[in-house]
């Protein structure tokens, strides 16, 4: 079994007759792992769980086989949403107070956190209160606190949150680069462009439940298809009674379908053709965005059962 590998073996956590996480699993190895789900889906639960900041009802966490424990989370770099700083405290001297606390010595403890403030950009702001930073510099004390122990595992909530495109950038390349040394690294995100754009694989919880664990290609490849069609002398509706496809818009000659899984795309281009010339016929995968909004709805109408 690898040494870097991150499990989470199947975990629930009930809060008196709410079930917050019902049998959750998943693993993460050496790659950016994206946790995505709505509010209140059992995200940040999960992740304190790995912490040990709640115990599980039922299941484990381990890493590298072994059942995770207090030595084991000192290995670990957390960012939470909400900021975990001492306000009052400067920057340099936050970092290092904090890598002394797992362990450096105070010249290791100062090496790393010269490395950090250069490395993410806050060399200006080294001696500042944290306070006094803006909330984007904040967000990048905040990483830079979450790696100053050189962790051998990442766990990030919201990371991305109000960090401007440059942040965003420098942020990506220093997740990147651990993910490369064999650091798991799993995030949670609202933001799921950054996530299907950074993410080796994604899970997705629902209603405290995984309902999808894969690459972004993977989760989208049995997702209904989409197809654009122009075609200048179709009649309106053309397309409404075409087997396996749901017309989703039409304008002017344009329309829009989703195919059911297995369906022909080659019986509706004929189609198409019968009404006349084709100047368009273009297909598309949904995105991580829209395979995340399917799947709220799909709890929302559950709920509503």
């Amino acid at each position: 079994m690898p040494e870097n590998r991150l499990e989470i073996d199947g975990v629930s956590k009930r809060f008196g007759d709410l079930v917050a996480l019902d049998q959750v699993s998943f693993d993460v190895r050496g790659e950016l792992f994206g946790f995505v789900g709505s509010n209140g889906a059992g995200k940040t639960t999960t992740m304190r769980i790995v912490l040990g900041v709640l115990a599980a009802d039922s299941g484990q966490v381990r890493f590298g086989g072994a059942p995770v424990d207090h030595r084991t989370r000192t290995r670990i770099g957390y960012m939470p949403e909400e900021r975990g700083l001492y306000p009052k405290m400067k920057v340099l001297d936050q970092l290092v107070y904090l890598a002394k606390l797992h362990g450096m010595s105070t010249d290791q403890a100062h090496t790393s956190a010269e490395h950090w403030i250069n490395r993410l950009g806050l060399k200006q702001r080294r001696t500042e209160e944290v306070e006094k930073l803006s909330l984007g510099n904040q967000q990048r004390v905040q990483l830079a606190a979450a790696l100053v122990h050189d962790p051998s595992v990442l766990v990030l909530d919201e990371p991305f949150s109000g960090l401007d495109p440059l942040a965003v950038d420098v942020m990506s390349e220093v997740l990147r680069e651990k993910a490369a040394a064999g650091v798991p690294v799993v995030f949670s995100s609202h933001q799921l462009d950054l996530v299907e754009r950074l993410c080796d694989r994604v899970g997705i919880i629902r209603g405290g439940r995984m309902v999808a664990t894969g690459s972004v290609g993977q989760l989208t490849a049995d997702a209904a298809v989409r197809l654009r069609i122009t075609a200048p002398q179709a009649q309106p509706g053309w397309a409404a009674t075409l087997p396996g496809a749901r017309v989703l818009t039409e304008d002017g000659a344009t329309t829009e379908l989703e195919l059911e899984a297995g369906a022909d795309d080659q019986a509706v281009l004929s189609a198409a053709l019968a009404t006349g010339p084709v100047t368009e016929f273009s297909r598309r995968v949904p995105s991580l965005t829209e395979l995340f909004r399917n799947v709220v709805t799909e709890e929302t109408e559950e709920k509503a059962r």
